[in-house]
C-alpha cells in the first residue's frame, strides 16, 4: 500500500514542526515546498523541495504531485482548489478543511476581499493564529491520516 504524502506550502506556514511531529509518528512522508531555503529536520521521512522564486513556482509544483494518497497545507484558497480538484485532502494551518463544498464560497470570498482592497476599505486580516488553531490543527492532520491510510491505495 501506498503510504499518504504531506505536501507543505512551506512559506509561510505556521504548523511546519507540528506536522513533523505526526509524520514521524504515522511514519509518512513529508514535502515542504518552498522557494526560499528553509530550515528542515535532518530525518528520512523529510524532503525538501527548493523550487525557482518564478510566480506560483511552489503551488505548481504541489498541485502536480497531489494526489488521492496526499494531505496539503495551505492557506491558499487558489492552491486548495488546484490540489481538492488533484483528489488530495487539503487543510488549512487552523485545521479547517477545504473540501469540494466549501472552496466555491472560499474563493468567492476571496474574490469580494480583493475587490473590497483594490477599491480602498480598510478591511483588516485575518485573526492571529492561537494556540487552539494549533489543536485543531493536529486534530484534523492526525484524523486525515488515519483516515488515509486506511483506504485502499
Amino acid at each position: 500500500m501506498t503510504p499518504p504524502t504531506i505536501l507543505v506550502d512551506a512559506d509561510a506556514c505556521p504548523v511546519k514542526e507540528e506536522i513533523y511531529r505526526v509524520a514521524w509518528r504515522h511514519e509518512v512522508p513529508v514535502k515542504v515546498v518552498s522557494n526560499s531555503r528553509l530550515r528542515v529536520p535532518d530525518h528520512a521521512l523529510i524532503e525538501r523541495v527548493l523550487v525557482s522564486d518564478g510566480f506560483d513556482a511552489a503551488d505548481d509544483w504541489i498541485a502536480g504531485a497531489a494526489d488521492a494518497r496526499s494531505i496539503v497545507v495551505t492557506s491558499d484558497i487558489l492552491l486548495a482548489d488546484r490540489a481538492l480538484k488533484a483528489g488530495a485532502t487539503v487543510l488549512a494551518p487552523n485545521g479547517r478543511p477545504f473540501t469540494m463544498a466549501s472552496i466555491g464560497p472560499a474563493i468567492a470570498t476571496r474574490a469580494i476581499m480583493a475587490d473590497l482592497r483594490a477599491g480602498g476599505d480598510s478591511i483588516g486580516g485575518p485573526p492571529p493564529f492561537s494556540k487552539a488553531d494549533r489543536s485543531q490543527f493536529l486534530q484534523a492532520l492526525d484524523t486525515a491520516l488515519v483516515r488515509l491510510k486506511r483506504a485502499p491505495s
